[in-house]
């Protein structure tokens, strides 16, 4: 074997522990490092301020939601659009609603979401389609927030602050796109996230298709009937449009209106309980 030969395959010895070290080494040291960081006073007073019942949370999910928010944080790119300025009371706000849905998911920071670019209002979005006649059209909206499956989450900054004042109206734009993040995990985003087992999609499947039922029927009898007439449904009518969106609104309302869910879905609370692994109830 010549020298260029064993130059060659001691370069490549190199390269392959190299990325060895970094594939399997390096993330066990940095989850180690972020782990032993003091969770900063400063981002104390901002999880204070938008969480309102931050302090009747359980003292072991406190501290799991600080853990939470550092990992995030380490983890995801920031970006003000059209003006908004983006600091630690923008990221650490957003970041403290988020980590709500993975309190107990141990090592779930949203991997697949790298991007979180936030507009200080309503943004105009334009989505183009091929209807069956092969006709493009251009639809646009003016959104509060929306989740992207290339690893990007948009939000408005007023919103953000809405959702953040009043945790009990059942109304939040950082829960419903997180939620739509997570169900994505399984592949597709269509209100069936990443479950444990074959049974729990059964059971999963089972539920969810007779609410999303359920709430579409009561939606579609919505306009035939006077405001007075209405039932008191805890569902926003929102929830009706696909599974996946009644999936992200189930999600705000278990976390911001569990006692609610509870009485009026029982078996979508429970299936949404298991899911997230907490119970609001014990801190609202």
């Amino acid at each position: 074997m010549d020298l260029s030969s064993r130059v060659t395959i001691v370069l490549l010895f190199m390269f392959v522990v190299a990325v060895a070290l970094w594939l399997f080494v390096y993330p066990r040291w940095r989850r180690k490092r972020l782990d032993s960081k003091p969770f900063p006073d400063s981002w104390h007073a901002i999880v204070r301020q938008r969480l309102p019942f931050y302090q009747r949370m359980p003292a072991d999910l406190r501290l799991a939601l600080q853990n939470r928010i550092t990992h995030f944080l380490a983890g995801k790119q920031f970006y003000g659009c059209a003006g908004q300025h983006v600091d630690d009371n923008v990221r650490v706000s957003i970041a403290a609603q988020a980590c709500l849905l993975v309190l107990n998911r141990s090592g779930d920071y949203y991997s697949e979401l790298h991007t979180i670019l936030v507009y200080p209002s309503a943004f105009l979005v334009t989505h183009g389609g091929v209807n069956e006649h092969g006709l493009v059209s251009h639809d646009e909206r003016v959104l509060a927030g929306e989740s992207w499956n290339n690893g990007r989450i948009v939000l408005s900054w007023d919103s953000v602050e809405h959702g953040a004042r009043d945790f009990s109206d059942g109304n939040n734009v950082v829960l419903h796109e997180f939620a739509h993040q997570l169900d994505h995990q399984s592949g597709a985003t269509n209100g069936a996230p990443l479950l444990a087992s074959r049974s729990a999609y059964q059971q999963w499947a089972a539920v969810f298709t007779a609410e999303f039922e359920s709430l579409r029927q009561l939606a579609m009898r919505q306009s035939t009937q006077s405001v007075h007439a209405q039932p008191q449904e805890v569902l926003d009518f929102y929830g009706a449009t696909e599974p996946a969106e009644f999936f992200a609104v189930a999600t705000e309302t278990f976390y911001e209106k569990p006692t609610q869910l509870e009485a009026r879905h029982p078996q979508l609370f429970e299936q949404l309980r298991q899911y997230y692994g907490v119970d609001p109830r014990e801190w609202q």
